[in-house]
């Protein structure tokens, strides 16, 4: 009979291996031992770092303002992030995913931070050969059974894997990824002492009005046991070659499923230019703007159309294949686009780990949002923050409507450069006009935005960098007329939101009004419009009888800025009333100390410091 260990635990289902009823899942669960001292270092590492964070900026911000702070900020948030890298670094498994996450999240976190973090990609420390050995002969046996060639030195290291090419007896160049020894008991662990700290930032009101962190965290750690998985990812890789058999303009690196298992995944060798080797790029006759252009309508259509798309698309994961100069790719899936500027390329993807998936719910969310930009709709957009449930209940939808409008106006047009190199006070002046949002930031993080935020902060970032002229609207743009079948075969710019009386009487107009998917929508709106024309009489009459009866009521509110203003104050009224006290009680204990009354002079100085901790804390 064996004897379980009692410091080994399966924990709760956060901590656990996929369920079975997963494509690739085991059909038993397996028990992970709990690694405590590397336990007890995560832990006191999130605690002294949110302890500092609090401290500096709750606690001290209040205490002596934000315009004192703003000085030392950039190297505080560098110091911590550095510290952050360092920890990763050390310990390595979900610590190292953790910090390449936060570092594409450009659009939540500091500029110095994401600066000190992007450099995990390529810090991840590599495994002796000899382990990764060990691995691959219990799963298959000794490499040379299969491989008449192995490379020992490997061509890359992942947090939890690490790829070393090989070439099969035919000749066929392969990678082979093989997981690293004992990462099971390491991402356990690492899950386990999270669990923790989700449950410390709960405790911040502004966090947990936000967030539901322990719900993100349950999403983070599911995604975390599937790529531990490689018949998970296998799986995923049949999955996009056939989301992609059509695509000449995406490749999709083969599978060999005979020389892969959970802990070992074979594929074609498919390694080409980096995206991000722009030298190389333009050296093979390859547009950088080409390859923006692919990638941001690859992902539209994954977004869109197939809702499961490549959740991880960082430099390391992306490859472009330059072409022979006479070949054709179509640029986007099914569609015909502009055509290219340049040579002929394949968009490579490798590492099929993470992956995303979005509810139908999410997706209409998501195209509505996307309709709502192209028209420049404000107001629709706000319907589509609702849908996506983005908006904290009670939110101020007038106000957001009227930011989101001023928002249009500003930076409608212009390319991802002209948006980063926007002059601070043109913003700031939005956030004068809109302080009342910016102070009580209505929004929230819904759970499975955890990894769609992700892929689009990351692909931002590379579009930004391959071109930093490329004009986002325009695809948009493209991609809404394609969506309502607003473009018609030879009519490229031909747009529903831009015709003119004279247009209407085109023949392709007609054509594109009569096709399936407008009269959808335009039955749709009509439908929606004599519902409510049935509607308003009742509603007229119920205004007017309600007015008869003395029963209408007119309710008087502040303005939002009014309200935040009045807050301020009373605020200050308090600080001013606990700052007199305090002072009186230090004047007090002087006095008594010069006396000879130190006992009393120490407690006097102390209900002088416990007044002034209270009165930050309130603030």
């Amino acid at each position: 009979m064996t004897t379980r260990d009692p410091r080994a635990t399966t924990g709760p289902p956060l901590h656990a291996a996929p369920a079975a009823d997963t494509p690739a899942a085991a059909t038993d669960q397996p028990v992970y031992r709990v690694n405590w001292r590397r336990y007890r270092r995560t832990l006191r590492f999130a605690f002294w770092l949110i302890a500092r964070i609090g401290f500096w900026e709750i606690f001290l911000r209040r205490l002596i303002g934000e315009q004192h702070l703003r000085r030392g900020r950039s190297r505080r948030m560098r110091r911590w992030a550095r510290e952050f890298r360092g920890l990763a670094t050390d310990m390595g498994g979900v610590m190292i995913k953790l910090g390449q996450f936060i570092s594409s999240r450009v659009d939540l976190l500091p500029r110095e931070v994401i600066e000190e973090l992007a450099s995990l990609q390529d810090e991840v420390p590599t495994v002796p050969v000899a382990l990764m050995r060990q691995t691959f002969e219990q799963e298959l046996g000794p490499p040379e059974d299969y491989f008449a060639a192995f490379t020992p030195t490997p061509v890359a290291a992942a947090s939890l894997g690490q790829v070393h090419k090989a070439g099969l007896p035919d000749g066929t160049k392969v990678v082979v990824k093989i997981q690293r020894p004992g990462i099971e008991t390491l991402v356990h662990t690492d899950l386990k002492a999270l669990d923790v700290v989700a449950g410390w930032l709960m405790r911040f009101r502004f966090i947990a009005r936000r967030a539901d962190v322990p719900a993100l965290l349950q999403e983070f750690s599911v995604v975390m046991w599937e790529e531990l998985d490689y018949r998970q990812e296998a799986d995923n890789v049949e999955r996009f070659h056939t989301m992609f058999e059509n695509n000449h303009g995406v490749y999709i690196p083969r599978l060999y499923r005979d020389f892969s298992t959970r802990r070992v995944l074979t594929l074609e060798d498919v390694t080409a230019i980096k995206i991000t080797d722009y030298d190389r790029l333009e050296a093979a006759g390859i547009n950088r703007r080409d390859v923006a252009r692919r990638l941001v309508t690859t992902y539209l259509w994954m977004f869109f159309d197939q809702r499961f798309f490549h959740a991880d698309p960082h430099p390391g994961n992306l490859f472009v294949y330059p072409l022979p100069p006479d070949s054709t790719a179509p640029l986007g899936h099914h569609q015909q686009g502009p055509p290219l500027q340049g040579r002929p390329f394949y968009l490579v993807f490798v590492d099929f780990g993470m992956v995303g998936r979005l509810t139908p719910e999410i997706s209409v969310g998501l195209s509505e949002a996307l309709r709502a930009f192209s028209t420049r709709d404000a107001r629709r957009l706000v319907q589509a923050y609702q849908r996506l449930g983005v908006l904290l209940p009670g939110a101020d939808e007038a106000r957001i409507e009227a930011a989101s409008r001023a928002v249009f106006d500003r930076i409608w047009g212009l390319s991802l450069s002209d948006m980063s190199s926007m002059h601070v006070s043109e913003m700031v002046d939005v956030g004068l006009e809109f302080r009342d949002l910016l102070f009580s930031m209505p929004f929230q993080v819904p759970q499975d935005f955890l990894y769609l935020g992700r892929a689009i902060g990351i692909l931002i970032g590379m579009c930004t960098g391959l071109d930093p002229e490329f004009d986002p609207w325009h695809e948009m743009q493209s991609l809404i007329n394609t969506m309502l079948g607003e473009e018609s075969d030879g009519l490229p710019g031909f747009n529903l939101f831009n015709l003119t009386g004279r247009d209407l009487l085109r023949p392709e107009t007609i054509r594109a009004l009569l096709s399936e998917d407008s009269r959808n929508l335009l039955l749709d709106t009509g439908w929606d419009l004599t519902r409510r024309a049935i509607q308003l009489p009742a509603l007229a009459d119920d205004v007017l009888r309600r007015a008869d009866r003395g029963e209408l009521a007119v309710q008087l509110a502040p303005s939002p800025a009014l309200e935040t203003h009045l807050r301020r104050l009373e605020r200050t009224q308090h600080r001013m009333g606990n700052a007199m006290l305090c002072a009186g009680l230090l004047i007090a204990s002087a006095i008594l100390y010069t006396a000879g009354e130190q006992t009393l002079a120490l407690v006097g100085a102390g209900l002088a410091g416990l007044i002034l901790l209270r009165g930050a804390l309130a603030a």
